[in-house]
């Protein structure tokens, strides 16, 4: 697929290891090897973790110590874990949560001094915008599940997945300008989650807004109490994992290619998108089977 294709062009998949997340409920696969992990000693753990069961893959911050902050070991880690078999018929919906009290503080500012340098400064903000791309052109819905503080890249994250759900305790800010570092990359996805005047005042002053406001402007889809969040997140997950992967596949690609072009042009790629989602074996038993009055069988294939 057309989507896999641009999410290679982001890294070469290799091995992933498969931790258990907080909610797993079967023994996870483990595996020696960590292509994200180059330069990290062995004694140091893997800053995400991940688990799939039933077409759902969970990926877990898992460095609460440091407040998840988004270094560029956990950048790579995070994107060896979207990137891992990706186009495998037995994905079909991501989740990236967090353990601890913060979903994440954003970039490690340890590694933004001046003795770091240039070259790496980029290097960290160049892994950082493929990972947010690498979930938009992922060819599966990418899910947030937030319960507690997202502050620049972490709120970048946020506005990044296709869907968002946090509990009632969370709050979303873009800091940076306290701290003389005004948060331009996550402005990026923040821009197009929410709208500009809201968007601005978030870069300008630095100040969070609650999950209530995150949700009246667009951040996120949905915000429920903290004792409801993996059983709410996990309901729209087990939902989307039950249709047909290459039809959720072309219709986000579409939906994502549609929405910078005028209405006409608009109009025609996605009718092209329709007459190309006819043409899939899932297409038309979908039709068939609703004609039928029976329940549709997947057969996931992308033709």
């Amino acid at each position: 697929m057309a989507a896999v294709a641009v999410l290679r062009a982001f890294g070469a998949r290799g091995p992933m290891c498969l931790r258990r997340g907080p909610w797993a409920q079967h023994p996870a696969r483990f595996c020696s090897r960590d292509p994200a992990g180059a330069g990290r000693r062995e004694s140091e753990p893997r800053p995400t973790s991940a688990r799939q069961l039933d077409g759902i893959r969970n990926i877990v911050l898992s460095n609460p110590k440091k407040r998840n902050a988004l270094s560029l070991a956990m950048l790579k880690s995070l994107q060896s874990d979207i990137l891992h078999d990706a186009d495998s018929n037995d994905l079909k919906v991501i989740i990236i949560s967090a353990e601890g009290p913060v979903f994440s503080s954003g970039h490690d500012l340890k590694e933004l001094t001046e003795e770091q340098g240039r070259d790496y400064h980029a290097e960290v903000f160049q892994t950082c915008s493929k990972v947010m791309m690498l979930i938009r052109n992922h060819p599966v819905p990418v899910i947030a599940m937030v319960n507690g503080l997202a502050t620049a890249a972490g709120c970048q994250l946020v506005a990044s997945c296709d869907i968002a759900v946090a509990s009632d305790k969370s709050s979303f800010a873009t800091p940076g300008v306290n701290i003389g570092l005004f948060c331009s990359t996550p402005g990026v996805a923040l821009a197009r989650a929410v709208p500009r005047k809201v968007a601005l005042e978030m870069l300008f002053t630095g100040e969070p807004i609650s999950a209530q406001q995150a949700l009246l402007h667009g951040l996120l889809s949905k915000v429920v109490p903290e004792a409801e969040l993996q059983e709410e997140t996990m309901r729209i997950a087990r939902k989307i994992a039950s249709l047909s992967r290459p039809v959720v596949s072309l219709g986000k690609a579409t939906f994502y290619k549609q929405l910078p072009q005028d209405l006409g042009t608009a109009y025609y790629l996605t009718s092209q998108a329709m007459v190309d989602n006819l043409a899939l074996r899932d297409g038309q038993e979908g039709i068939t089977a609703f004609l039928q009055k029976r329940k549709p069988i997947w057969s996931h294939e992308p033709v």
